[in-house]
């Protein structure tokens, strides 16, 4: 997830009531001598080996989230509302007996609540590094709903990212077939972009003949197409639908 600047967790404070992080009329952040300050990366990156080995989740994993999430800034907060190192969101941690968001500043909470929404998932998953990932990313409803089958550009990119931190941060789980899946998804996505080009764009009575594009997504837009000896027909049909 995409994180904010200190004036989003000051607007998330204010939100839920909190009083250590206020805007002034001038528009600056005020920030009270009560809000902690930052860990150095090694303190967190213990604080990480620490918390992964207590409950059981492979340390490289909760890096590469943290990675990947809000690149070890315990300050960074999401559009979304989500908090911490892990973009926890709150109403998840909730469902961990976290119930204050100002907590999900602290590193320690927002790692143990983070790490164990992880374990769970691992373990509804079967350990399958991939569906956990986008799962953590979308949301369990999403990967179900789907069959595991999520298009959202974020989730694919988020997935891809994480997987390579993994792999970076000496992970040894097969991910392989993870990555292999959110190429195949790309497609699946873009494949979905050109139906609704074609929707759009061609007369509903061609709609029944069964066509593929011959370029890229990116020029199936009649705008962008050019004409002359040089051009390439957009469309062709597939040979099942000449009759």
């Amino acid at each position: 997830m995409r994180q904010t600047t200190i004036a989003g967790i000051a607007a998330l404070c204010l939100w839920s009531g909190a009083t250590w992080a206020e805007i002034p009329d001038n528009g600056q952040v005020e920030v009270h001598p009560d809000l902690p300050a930052p860990l150095s990366r090694s303190e967190i990156q213990a604080m990480i080996t620490e918390i992964a080995r207590r409950h059981g989740v492979e340390e490289a994993l909760v890096r590469a989230v943290v990675a990947a999430e809000s690149n070890y800034d315990p300050r960074a907060v999401s559009p979304a509302g989500a908090v911490g190192l892990m973009q926890v969101m709150p109403e998840t941690a909730a469902d961990y007996g976290v119930t204050s968001i100002r907590e999900l500043f602290d590193p320690r909470t927002n790692l143990n609540t983070g790490v164990r929404h992880l374990k769970r998932l691992l373990h509804k998953y079967n350990d399958d590094y991939g569906r956990t990932i986008m799962a953590y990313n979308a949301g369990e409803s999403v990967v179900d709903r789907t069959n595991s089958q999520v298009t959202y550009l974020e989730t694919l990119n988020y997935t891809e990212a994480v997987i390579r931190y993994y792999r970076r941060y000496g992970g040894t789980a097969p991910t392989q077939a993870a990555l292999d899946q959110v190429q195949a998804l790309r497609g699946l996505r873009n494949l979905g972009q050109a139906r609704r080009l074609l929707k759009k764009y061609l007369d509903p009575s061609l709609l029944s003949l069964r066509v593929k594009p011959t370029l890229d997504v990116r020029y199936l837009n009649p705008a962008l197409h050019a004409f002359g000896p040089e051009s390439k027909p957009m469309f062709e049909l597939e040979s099942a639908a000449i009759r």
